[in-house]
């Protein structure tokens, strides 16, 4: 069974940088495209960057030339850089990651989430 562990995340300084981490856990099936999303209070979960399995990425307007996604697909894990964090960035971040299994089925699997909280 495909699971999604999530490492990083914490208190920040508005300014400063933080790194998470997402790491797929189990066999059988493979690892397409990934994602990161955030939810911050109040609002709807929302799509922040993506990396398909060749490493073509996509970033909203909000993270652009400031967050960075990569992953490794040997572990596979991906990792997303975020630098020159601002408040408005506080939220809960989670890993997504779209499977399919050696039958051929598809499923999207979400990692547990962790908390980001950028101070003033």
């Amino acid at each position: 069974q495909a699971q999604l562990v999530q490492s990083g995340g914490g208190l920040v300084q508005s300014g400063g940088s933080l790194r998470l981490s997402c790491e797929v856990s189990g066999r059988g099936f493979q690892v397409g495209a990934m994602g990161w999303y955030r939810q911050r209070p109040g609002a709807l979960r929302e799509l922040i960057a993506s990396i398909t399995a060749d490493g073509d990425t996509n970033y909203a307007d909000s993270v652009k030339g400031r967050f960075t996604i990569s992953r490794n697909n040997a572990k596979p894990t991906v990792y997303l850089e975020m630098n020159s964090l601002k408040p408005e960035d506080t939220a809960v971040y989670l890993c997504g990651a779209g499977i399919t299994t050696g039958q051929g089925g598809r499923d999207y699997i979400w990692g547990q989430g962790t908390r980001v909280t950028v101070s003033s």
